[in-house]
């Protein structure tokens, strides 16, 4: 393993690689309100039940983040 390898792994487990996680995650999110707009005014039920498929998979993502945040140790008031 190369010392940058090894250095993004460890990125990915730290506090700011976290928040990094969680910011796009959300920014996802835009895209899957984007597409559950633009189904619901076409009525499209296949894609509506994608956007639901997507926004739960997002939710859980988050959650698992923010648990890993708690698990770092973080003083976030928000985190408990």
């Amino acid at each position: 393993m190369s010392p940058m390898t090894a250095k993004a792994k460890g990125f990915k487990k730290s506090k700011p690689g976290a928040y990094l996680s969680i910011a796009t995650t959300a920014a996802g999110a835009i895209g899957v309100v984007k597409q559950a707009r633009m189904a619901r005014k076409e009525h499209d039920t296949l894609r509506l039940v994608d956007a639901a498929v997507s926004a739960a998979a997002i939710v859980t993502g988050l959650a698992l983040l923010f648990r890993e945040l708690k698990k770092l140790g973080d003083d976030d008031v928000l985190l408990g």
